[in-house]
This record gives structure tokens, sequence and C-alpha cells, in this order.
């Protein structure tokens, strides 16, 4: 098994507040996301952009994932634009060294 990483950004037309008022609670519905083992928050209030790093344990949990209903959800809310998905295979020997948190034995 191969880590894979999702990057989601976007723009949020609101305040950090309002998004952790009324989205943070998402985060429960994520954590149960088959293969997620975690995800990282991000938010630049002065920018109104945020997003969100994700590490899988595959491929096929990723894409299950980003064509799951929380990202359908992210699009169709009228608080988001600019939304954009990118994935990324984790590069195991770099990242073991800058101590990124993916376990040695994954994906070897």
């Amino acid at each position: 098994m191969t880590p894979q990483v999702l990057q989601v950004t976007y723009t949020f037309h609101g305040s950090r507040a309002d998004f952790e008022r009324d989205f943070a609670p998402a985060a429960y519905d994520i954590a149960r996301a088959h293969g997620l083992r975690w995800k990282i928050w991000l938010f630049d209030e002065a920018q109104s952009r945020g997003g969100g790093t994700y590490l899988f344990d595959d491929e096929t949990s990723l894409r299950a994932f980003a064509d799951g209903p929380v990202i359908a959800a992210l699009r169709s809310h009228g608080s988001f634009s600019d939304i954009t998905a990118q994935v990324f295979s984790v590069l195991d020997g770099p990242t073991e060294i800058t101590r990124g948190p993916v376990p040695a034995a994954v994906g070897r």
C-alpha cells in the first residue's frame, strides 16, 4: 500500500468563527472515512482561504472519499468557491528524513 495525500483548497465566504461554528463539526464525519489516517485543517482568514490535507492508506480509500458525500457537500454549499482537490503519492524516503507523520513501514 502506498499512502496517498488529498489536498483540498477553497475560498470561504465568511469568517473563521463562522467556519468553525458551522463546519468544524464535520470533523466527526470525516474522521470516520475508511482509510483516513489523519487530516490537517487549514485556514487563512486574511485571504478567506481554507482547506485540508488528508492522508489515506491507499488510492482506493482516497478516491472513495473524494467522490463521496463530504466533498460533494463542500462543492454544493454556497459558502465555498474556487474549490480544488489534488491527489499526491507520498515520497517515503524524504518524508521519513523530515519526520513526516507517515510510518516508514507504510508503502514498503
